[in-house]
């Protein structure tokens, strides 16, 4: 696949970003930067993950209200955030890291299929063989244990370590250790399926993206 100027430019100008957030949020924690840019960081990710669900609802009454208690919400804590960064960027730490080991690990439950599964059907329009049906199943299970293992290991360290110990693994090693991931579970797939099961980068962005956007499917009565 042809990688544009364009989007090596996207591609750089994210890195960029990512890197300058995890420096600031570890300067935040240690309480060396701006109290108020610190808790806006903090809050960040929660408030975008609160702007997407809300994104996702159709009813104009729940989107106000969701709005109107967010940045009530918002309004009422700033002032204690300001006091407790430290513990601010903890809680966001560990709720991101459980919400997406919850996000994967359900969807080994019960009789549905798993979520790598899930993707790796729409990359393939809706037909996956057994092996790479059991090896979809083994990632997602792999990448569940990644981030309840990160929730575990944060908590330790807030626990245990000294406060720059703890942001140095939450805010300068979180992205280094996501991109191992990637990299690990990418030779893994390499060895493990042949290379017309193997999907591209963009081939995959494209199925998570489309999983997305669906409804969830209604309850059984």
């Amino acid at each position: 696949m042809t990688i544009t100027t364009g989007q090596l430019l996207r591609g750089l100008a994210v890195v960029v970003f990512l890197v300058l957030w995890a420096v600031l949020a570890h300067f935040g924690s240690a309480g060396e930067s701006s109290a108020d840019l610190s808790v806006l960081l903090g809050v960040a990710p929660i408030v975008t993950a609160l702007g997407l669900m809300l994104w996702r609802t159709t009813h104009p009454v729940l989107i106000g209200s969701g709005i109107v208690l967010m940045l009530g919400g918002l309004t009422w804590l700033w002032p204690t955030m300001r006091q407790n960064i430290p513990l601010l960027f903890f809680i966001q730490h560990l709720g991101t890291n459980l919400a997406l080991g919850t996000l994967f690990g359900r969807s080994l439950l019960g009789s549905g299929e798993a979520l790598i599964t899930q993707l790796a059907k729409a990359v393939h329009h809706g037909e996956i063989s057994e092996h790479k049906r059991r090896y979809t199943r083994k990632a997602t299970l792999a990448w569940t244990l990644f981030f309840l293992g990160n929730a575990l290991i944060s908590t330790i360290l807030w626990l245990l370590a000294s406060q720059s110990a703890w942001s140095v693994f939450a805010n300068l090693l979180s992205m280094p250790l996501l991109a191992a991931m990637f990299i690990a579970e990418h030779f893994w797939r390499v060895v493990a399926l042949p290379p017309e099961e193997r999907p591209s980068i963009a081939q995959v962005a494209r199925a998570y993206r489309m999983h997305g956007k669906q409804t969830p499917p209604a309850k059984p009565s």
